[in-house]
């Protein structure tokens, strides 16, 4: 059985933490933007690890993992992207009633990087 490596959980944890933003924008933001918001969080990761797949082949490129296992300190820097997913998740409890969706566009790229990440380790 293969373990869970720390690329994979990085990219479970940003996506945690992207589903709670999403829920709260949806509830806290102006609410007749949900589904604006819910088509953003599944469009904006899966097009960005495709779009971006593809612009790296083009430029002769691989994508790579975010942690590394021979530089630990990459991991406390990997840690950057779910630490914002939850602060961005938290402006709409604390400013409620504005459109948030350039929030979740930020929050969907840094999700895409972690998920290619992810697939990125798993590969090489």
């Amino acid at each position: 059985m293969r373990s869970v490596g720390p690329n994979l959980l990085l990219a479970i944890t940003t996506g945690t933490a992207y589903a709670l933003q999403v829920l709260t924008t949806s509830v806290y933001g102006r609410t007749d933007q949900t589904l604006k918001y819910v088509l953003l969080a599944l469009l904006v990761p899966a097009l960005f690890v495709v779009m971006n797949g593809w612009l790296l082949k083009r430029m002769g490129r691989a994508p790579l993992p975010v942690i590394h296992t021979d530089a630990p300190s990459t991991a406390m820097w990997a840690l950057v992207f779910p630490l914002l997913t939850l602060i961005g998740a938290a402006i709409p409890v604390f400013v409620p009633g504005y459109d948030y969706g350039l929030l979740i566009v930020i929050a969907g790229v840094w999700f895409g990087l972690t998920v290619q990440s992810a697939l990125a380790a798993r590969r090489g």
